[in-house]
């Protein structure tokens, strides 16, 4: 989406454990100390910090991944009560990279051990370690990309997008974990402007931008993000007047399993959410109850644990201003959406299903993270630390990241 200034302008993974592994892998979280952990309900990643949606077009947009379903045969561990228990003593710890000045909305967590971080002023960091320490991996040459999104394959493959109008959207692939980098796709169009990726697989994935002519524009790759193309838009609902996307948390965009992807709203009359069978194709489009009619409200991120369950949240990115209906469900692939019946008290940026879980997943923003045991219809906050985005892997290790270089993960 685009903004001026604070303003808008305009694999699939292995399933490598049962059932009951996952549950002794969940308790093993639980119940295994580490240093340095803070509760849940306090901020648990450096100093507190609140603030308004981010730099560049899209406000949260210029402010704004990727559950990827609901890990087959791993059963939710108890239920509700097991969701519970996952986050029962579990706290965000801080991984601090060093990076104050960073505002990170990008971010793709690999496993506990490995995460990939994109921000402001050009900067993709890794870590390899737990975030014991990160690597400075940055692209030469983009000190002045906004990095919005990256998706990562493993510790050494990842693509990373920088938002913008024209040339200032870009994607750039690595192969030898940043050491070097490609730049694969240059926009040309003035009037595009790029939001968001995903990848349903190792090869196949889409690009999201703003409207074009009326209608969403997608790229699409079929190489791993070392090559792109324009999909037709014919198979594209239009847009409504002022509709657009929001780069607030790299979650505008998601997939899940080979062909199903959605795409998230903002900024026109109705929030929408729309749906494609094939791959970006053809699209249908779903109103949603989350608040909308200016430029700064609408749906800012979707998490989907299969390609029938998903959650949308978002609100209103401005500090302070209320965000009731912050958060929607629905369980037929988003052909609907009702509200939660008791939804964050607050705009929220990014959401993650929690490993192993049908009933528990995270919702964060900069006034906080809620908790959901009973799949998305109400949520509390558990803690109230500044972060833009959040993302779970299936050996339960769960990552965020925002402002002022903040990261953290999970651990007790």
């Amino acid at each position: 989406m685009r903004r001026s200034g604070s303003t808008r302008h305009r694999g699939r993974t292995s399933r490598l454990v049962a059932a009951a592994a996952a549950c002794g892998a969940v308790l093993a979280v639980v119940t295994a100390p580490q240093a340095g952990a803070r509760p849940l309900g306090q901020d648990g990643a450096g100093p507190a910090a609140t603030s308004a949606a981010g730099s560049g077009r899209g406000g949260t947009h210029g402010a704004a991944k990727d559950p990827e379903g609901s890990h087959g045969a791993a059963k939710d561990p108890g239920g509700v009560h097991g969701a519970a228990k996952v986050l029962g003593g579990v706290h965000w710890v801080a991984k601090d990279p060093g990076t104050p000045q960073v505002r990170f909305r990008g971010l793709a967590a690999v496993d506990r051990r490995t995460a990939w971080l994109a921000g402001t002023g050009g900067t993709v960091l890794r870590t390899t370690d737990g975030g014991t320490s990160w690597r400075n991996v940055s692209p030469p040459g983009a000190a002045d990309a906004q990095f919005r999104d990256v998706t990562a394959f493993d510790a050494r493959r990842a693509v990373v997008l920088a938002i913008g109008e024209g040339e200032a959207s870009r994607v750039y692939r690595t192969d030898d974990g940043g050491t070097t980098w490609t730049e694969s796709f240059r926009n040309t169009d003035p009037q595009a402007f790029y939001d968001c990726l995903t990848f349903f697989d190792r090869r196949h994935g889409l690009a999201l931008s703003d409207p074009v002519d009326g209608r969403f524009r997608l790229l699409s790759t079929a190489d791993g993000g070392r090559s792109w193309r324009v999909l037709p838009s014919a198979g594209m609902p239009p847009a409504l007047a002022g509709e657009a996307g929001f780069a607030a948390s790299g979650q505008c965009l998601v997939a899940s399993g080979p062909r199903d992807v959605w795409l998230a709203t903002g900024g026109g009359a109705r929030a929408r959410v729309l749906h494609s069978a094939d791959r970006g194709l053809t699209w249908t489009a779903a109103d949603t109850p989350v608040p909308a009619g200016d430029p700064a409200k609408g749906v800012f991120a979707l998490a989907f644990r299969d390609r029938t369950h998903g959650i949308a949240v978002g609100g209103d990115y401005r500090p302070g201003r209320p965000s009731p209906d912050s958060a929607a469900v629905t369980a037929d692939g988003g052909r609907t959406w009702r509200p939660a019946d008791t939804p964050p008290p607050a705009y929220r940026s990014g959401a993650a299903w929690l490993p192993h879980s049908r009933t528990a997943a995270l919702a964060v923003g900069p006034a906080g993270t809620d908790l959901t045991t009973d799949g998305g219809r109400s949520w509390r906050t558990v803690d109230t630390g500044s972060y833009d985005t959040v993302a779970c892997t299936p050996d339960l290790g769960c990552w965020a990241a925002g402002e002022r270089g903040r990261v953290a993960r999970l651990e007790r």
